[in-house]
Parts: C-alpha cells; structure tokens; sequence
C-alpha cells in the first residue's frame, strides 16, 4: 500500500461492478431484515408495522440512492478542494446539536437536529468529512513531514480532539471510537511512524479509560461485558437477550418475522440489536452471508484503494472502506458479546436514515474512485 505513484494519465473505465453489487445486496438484506425486526416496535408506537420500513425505504434508501448516483458521477478529485469547507460544515452540524430548540435526544443522549420537515445526526456527516479532510491534507504532506511529530502527529491529535470533545457531550463515543480508528488507519497508510501510531493508540485507550471512570452508565457497560450474568435484569439485560435470540437462531434460524426478542425483549431491535434479530430468525447461515458481504467489501474496497491513481484517492478509498468494516464489527461484536456495547448502528442494515444516505455518499465516491484505477 506504500508505494509510489507515477504521474500517467488514468483513462476513465467502468465502476467496480463486484463493489456495486455487494453495495446493493447490503441494502436489499437490510431492508428486508428491517421489515421484520422493526414491526412490532413500528405497530406499537405508528398502528403500522411497516411505518419504519417505508421511512427507511423513502427517506434513507430513497433519497440516498439519488446521492448515490450524484457521488458516483463527480470526479473524486473534486472533493479535494473542498475538503476544508467540507470538515468545517460537518463540525459546524456537530455544534448545533447543543443549540436549544434545534438539536433533541433520546435516551439521555442529544445527536439529532431537528428541522420540521425531517431529522439528521450530524456525526455521520463528520465521518465522511473527516476522511476526505484527512486524505486532503495528508496529500499534500512529503513523505518527511508526515513521519514528523509536529508537522502530522501533533495537528492531528488538535483535530481528533476537536472532533472528541463535540462527540463526548453529545454523548457518543461509539461514533468516536470509529472515527479515531479511520484516522489511524488513514495516518498509517500516508506513512506515518509506527511509533507515533503507537502514541495515538495509546493516547486514545488513557482517553476511554479516563471516560469510563467519570461515567457510570459507561463502567457499567464494561462491567456487563466482562460478566454478563452480574445484573441479567439491569446493566446485563440487552447481552443476555442478545446472546439468547443469537442463540435460538441455530443453523438455519427460526424463520423470517418468527423473532420472539423483538416482542420488547431485545431493546433496539431496528438499530443497535438489529444483527441479533437477524441472526435468530436466519440462523448462522444467515448472520454468516451478512459477515461475508462485508468481508467481501474490505477486500474489494482496499482494492480500489491500491490501485488508485494518486494518494488522495488511495487514502480516501482506504478511508471509506474502514468506516463501512470498522462500524459494522464494532456494532457485531457489541451484540455478540466480543466488546462492550456501544449503541452503533450497523451500516446499510440499522434503521437510520441519516446513516443510510451518508452511507450511500460514502458508497458513491468509493465506486466513482474504482473508475479511475490502474
């Protein structure tokens, strides 16, 4: 991946066509898995057990296809030169969430904005800013300067705590917790020293340390990680009903719309816990295609990425691509007891149409680079 590019002129070619498929049967599996794990949440609260599933079609799949197709078709150099309006709006977005009447929360944490008309998380539009940013400004780094302290390491670590301080009293440190994996991952791949990866990654476990220790309801998620049955009816609930629907799934599953966690056993059954729904009604098979998919995504995504034309291509690919893997396990492992819940979504299958569609940018930019490979 470290290797230099020679200045030759990239003909234009077709998009990855394994990449568009992988990106679309993502996308059918979560609306369908959708569909059945959000009908009893979605009859209760709407008289309509499909009111999340058409949501989710119209505002999340709907309207994020047509970005999809936009993203696809803009030459991703493009985006270069707006890298810093781009990081700054996202920021701007972030800040809003605090502005009373504007931003709301649920569940003790406030991430949305609240236009009338429609709803948006401003963290995922900082996902996607902070890596075209980060691929920017690397670019523009030589190779000496990136491997020094002060010139890469140091203007960093201001920008990841920028970005952190925002997200803490939001609170997310899921979105935190990914976004600072990217931009390690992004900060490896420029050619960043191993020992100043080892100091952000060290700096980033006394950060989550220090935030666990200042918050109960965080200590509390570490303790039911560490032993599930300490309190099964309180901080131990959700991995207990988690691992139980999982478990009941067997091979094969119980069968589509035959869950019985989502009947407010499994709390999240649309968004953070949707993957344990999906795995006890499509068994192992079933949560072991949707694994496949996504490993089939980081493995053509970083494709893309190594034969880019350039560094910001690469390191924007490579970018993209961890943030749809790296979300997607964390919000796995989460469910399926591996780390300490986190309250992620799982990408193209949670309910969340402020996911989907930023998703889908993500997406597009990714297949428009694949046009552009050696």
């Amino acid at each position: 991946m470290r290797r230099k590019f020679k200045k030759t002129k990239i003909k234009l070619h077709k998009p990855d066509r394994v990449l568009l498929i992988i990106i679309f049967l993502l996308i059918g599996f979560g609306l369908v898995v959708l569909a059945s794990s959000s009908a009893i949440i979605s009859q209760e609260r709407f008289g309509n057990s499909y009111h999340y599933f058409f949501h989710q079609l119209i505002y999340g799949v709907g309207i994020g296809l047509i970005f999809f197709f936009i993203t696809s078709k803009i030459p991703y150099k493009h985006w270069k030169k707006w890298a810093v309006v781009i990081l700054a709006l996202s920021i701007v977005v972030l800040i809003l969430v605090f502005v009373p009447n504007l931003g709301f929360g649920y569940s003790g944490a406030k991430r949305w904005i609240d236009l009338k008309f429609f709803s948006f998380q401003p963290s995922e539009l900082v996902k996607l800013g902070f890596i075209i940013y980060l691929a920017a400004w690397l670019e523009k780094r030589k190779s000496a300067e990136v491997k020094t302290f002060y010139y890469s390491t140091l203007p960093f670590l201001i920008i990841m705590g920028l970005i952190g301080f925002l997200l803490i009293f939001q609170p997310d440190i899921g979105t935190l917790g990914v976004i600072v994996m990217i931009g390690i991952i992004i900060f490896f791949l420029a050619g960043a020293k191993f020992s100043h990866i080892l100091f952000l990654i060290s700096t980033g476990l006394a950060a989550l340390f220090t935030l666990i220790k200042v918050a109960p309801y965080r200590m509390n998620r570490l303790l039911a990680f560490i032993n599930p049955e300490i309190d099964p009816q309180g901080i131990g609930y959700q991995i207990k009903q988690a691992l139980l629907a999982i478990g009941s799934g067997g091979l094969f599953g119980v069968g589509l719309v035959h869950s019985r966690q989502k009947y407010n056993y499994l709390p999240s059954p649309a968004s953070d816990s949707i993957f344990a729904i999906m795995a006890e009604e499509w068994g192992f098979v079933g949560a072991a295609a949707l694994i496949i998919l996504f490993l089939a995504l980081v493995i053509r995504g970083f494709k893309i990425a190594k034969n880019s034309p350039d560094r910001f291509g690469r390191l924007t690919a490579a970018g993209i691509t961890s943030w749809f893997v790296l979300q997607a396990f964390v919000n796995i492992g989460a469910i399926t007891g591996l780390i300490p819940l986190t309250g992620i979504t799982l990408p193209f299958i949670s309910y969340g149409a402020s996911s989907m569609v930023m998703s889908l940018i993500g997406a597009g930019i990714l297949i428009n680079i694949s046009k552009y490979t050696t």
